[in-house]
């Protein structure tokens, strides 16, 4: 009879490689989470006005801008920001214009605009360490968990055993991602202001520490934990759509003995898993994102942040960046589950041999 590589491996070690490998996943695909924000936030009350020749007033959307625009935007406007601060600091007369044009140039792109993209990766990586370790790092041991009391089993999935019962899945994934949301709340809030650029209040923040320091005094621990019930929601839904949806697929993969259990049932599990969470969690997660950058008092709450959207711009508004959504998702499933399963098997190899 086969036994789950992760029942040889410890609680300690499972959170530690969960999390590790959220962060790489993250360094991978983090300027398309900046962008799907950014592309979220886009439209906050920004209607245009105008005036027609007999005198009437209408108001008229903007369209927003693709992917590849929000990023070319970001990279040009911000870089340019930057540029011109690190201009101030030198003397015009003292560089000559060819090389004052290459240093700008080269400022433009590659620190300013490059940076913009990775506003808030530290908070994104505390995020992941703190989020990803419980939510996923947990999901197997609760799992067990719960198939000892729920299903009767003696929680072991394996192609060997039988699959474990798909509500014991669900409430497995539904547990750790609301128990990972409440101890690592603070870091999404940070990281959602900082990559959210001169939007809202995070214009007001030079650092992640900073950051955290100006929203505890400012708006106390309940800034800290702003958009908290809308963020379980999303990670009740992620959790199950993305750890679940793998889990099924990739033992699915396997018994039809379409691919052993390798890279690329790995890749193929990861895919379907990007795309199922994308359909899902796109509406609960722009919800969450405008909350979570919305200024004190702006919002009553995530239901009048629902309402408010769906009145002023309409249902696909739930459905903004989700381009980027789904490309940073299935990109970012991809890099976690490989990564992921490759630590697990080379772990399993140091304790055997050991």
């Amino acid at each position: 009879m086969k036994v789950d590589a992760q029942n040889d491996v410890s609680l300690g070690t499972k959170l530690l490689t969960a999390g590790t490998a959220a962060c790489i996943a993250d360094l991978a695909t983090f300027p398309l989470d900046t962008a799907k924000v950014r592309m979220q936030i886009a439209g906050l009350g920004r209607a245009v006005l105008v005036a027609s020749p007999e005198g009437s007033v209408m108001a008229v959307r903007t369209v927003q801008p693709g992917l590849i625009q929000t990023i070319g935007s970001i990279v040009r406007n911000e870089g340019m920001r930057y540029a011109i601060s690190i201009y101030k600091k030198f003397c015009i007369n003292s560089i000559p214009g060819g090389h004052l044009a290459m240093l700008f140039e080269g400022v433009l792109l590659s620190e300013g605009g490059c940076r913009s993209l990775y506003g808030g990766l530290s908070a994104g990586l505390q995020r992941q360490m703190c989020f990803a370790s419980v939510r996923l790092g947990l999901y197997d041991s609760v799992k067990t968990l719960y198939a000892g009391f729920l299903d009767g089993s003696r929680g072991t999935s394996t192609v060997d055993n039988g699959p474990i019962n798909i509500g014991v899945r669900i409430a497995a994934g539904i547990t750790t991602g609301a128990l990972a949301v409440l101890l690592a709340q603070p870091t999404d809030v940070v990281k959602v202001r900082l990559q959210a650029g001169n939007s809202g209040p995070s214009r007001r923040y030079t650092s992640t520490m900073q950051a955290y320091r100006h929203i505890a005094v400012n708006e106390g621990t309940a800034g800290l934990w702003k958009g908290t019930f809308p963020n379980i929601s999303r990670n009740a839904i992620v959790n199950v759509a993305e750890i679940v949806c793998y889990d099924i697929i990739k033992e699915k993969i396997l018994s039809s003995g379409l691919l052993q259990d390798g890279i690329p049932c790995h890749f193929s599990a990861a895919v379907a898993a990007g795309l199922c969470t994308t359909l899902a969690a796109s509406p609960v997660d722009v919800v969450k994102t405008r909350y979570m950058n919305s200024s004190p008092g702006e919002y009553k709450g995530a239901i009048d942040v629902t309402v408010r959207m769906f009145i002023n711009e309409g249902p696909m508004s739930f459905y903004k960046g989700f381009i980027p959504s789904f490309s940073r998702l299935v990109s970012w499933n991809i890099v976690l589950w490989i990564t992921y399963e490759q630590i697990k098997i080379q772990t399993k190899k140091l304790q055997h041999s050991n």
